[in-house]
């Protein structure tokens, strides 16, 4: 070991005077290492709180699952289950036609809690945003629930049945009913803060996007509605009735009708731009579109899954179920995952449509897939919940 006593006085000189400089460097060494992601961090998830998994409706997943899925555990409500589950922090919210809402552990499918209402829960999939679950149910009622204890907050009563889903904007939750009106209510107390009168029931779930909700109708409109005040920004004749919630992406919305069609339509010049019709299977769509890399993927009562490009509304491939699809598909990295009333659920490449996996439940998923944290979680018409993962 060297000794600097037997440094000349020159030498230690030279070095007391270069070690500010070697501390310099070593402590910017160690705020770059800091700084710099690792290499095995995980991508950041946001989760799935709502229908569709975000605002704007288009079943696009944060981040891929594994590429082998293998059924983690399974919960039975024993009562059906419509509505899309919602996914937060580990914890799985999900509804039945029980009246019961639950709160399990993403990991390994124990209840936490169980919220119990007074009428069936349908198609209306609860929506978590600032600690509190909010879903609608088939008496029309609103119901506001604590995130964490499952203790009801506030109820609000429409006029007729709830099958929208819930979308939380700021300080207010935009709910259809089909009493022909979508409702801002107060996050806060459930107060109406506005309700906007349509000329038939409000299925659809809105959209959101720029401080506009838009609605696909049972009146055969599609309407853009402003958050702010709930006054309509503007309307574009449909043509037919509509039971699917418009997805969007970049200035355009779409959605299935029971005209046997897919919409296409252009926010900016405020005009349907395509519409799609398979050339020989005519029968209506019910399932939600997803959108991704171009595509625009949905469910139809033909038995079919289509792929459409999202330009121009060309067919891009088909892929054929055993019975009709009313579950709005999901995406996650380059695969499609989606159920169907023949009892399975689907694992589809995005680019071809070619099968990669299915699951068969024995019972008919009309549900739509909720995907984050690595899981996949859907429920069918006996009332399982399955959970996915790797």
């Amino acid at each position: 070991m060297s000794n600097d006593s037997n440094r000349s006085p020159s030498e230690r000189k030279e070095m007391r005077g270069a070690a500010p400089w070697l501390l310099c460097l070593i402590f910017l060494l160690i705020g770059l290492v800091a700084i710099l992601p690792s290499p095995t961090a995980a991508v950041s998830d946001p989760g799935w709180a709502q229908f569709r998994g975000n605002p704007v409706l288009t079943g696009m997943a944060a981040a891929s699952l594994p590429s082998s899925l293998q059924l983690k555990w399974a919960f039975d409500f024993g009562e059906a289950i419509e509505s899309s589950t919602a996914i937060v922090d580990g914890v799985v919210y999900a509804a039945s036609f029980g009246g019961e809402v639950a709160a399990l552990h993403l990991d390994d499918g124990s209840l936490i809690w169980k919220y119990v209402g007074e009428d069936p829960f349908g198609e209306s999939s609860p929506a978590v945003a600032g600690g509190r679950v909010y879903i609608g149910d088939l008496a029309g009622v609103v119901h506001a629930i604590d995130a964490a204890t499952g203790e009801g907050e506030w109820t609000f009563q429409t006029e007729s049945e709830i099958k929208a889903s819930p979308v939380v904007v700021g300080d207010r939750i935009l709910i259809g009913s089909y009493d022909e009106h979508l409702y801002a209510l107060s996050v806060r107390d459930g107060s109406v803060l506005w309700k906007f009168q349509a000329q038939g029931p409000v299925h659809s779930t809105a959209a959101v996007a720029d401080g506009t909700a838009y609605i696909s109708g049972c009146d055969e409109i599609f309407r853009a509605v402003r958050i702010s005040d709930g006054a309509q920004a503007f309307e574009i004749p449909a043509g037919a009735y509509t039971g699917a919630s418009p997805a969007l992406s970049g200035d355009r919305a779409f959605f299935g009708t029971f005209n046997n069609e897919v919409l296409g339509v252009d926010l900016t010049s405020r005009s349907v731009a395509w519409r799609y019709a398979h050339p020989q299977r005519n029968f209506p769509f019910q399932s939600s579109a997803a959108v991704a890399d171009g595509k625009v993927i949905v469910g139809g009562r033909d038995r079919m899954i289509h792929c459409l490009d999202a330009a121009t509304g060309e067919a891009r491939w088909t892929f054929m179920t055993r019975a009709r699809v009313d579950s709005s598909p999901a995406v996650a990295g380059d695969r499609v995952y989606v159920g169907s009333n023949d009892g399975r659920l689907y694992v589809l490449d995005l680019q071809d449509g070619s099968k990669v996996w299915e699951f068969h439940a024995g019972a008919a998923i009309s549900a739509s897939p909720a995907i984050a944290q690595g899981r996949l979680v859907v429920g069918d018409l006996d009332g399982r919940l399955y959970c996915f993962g790797g």
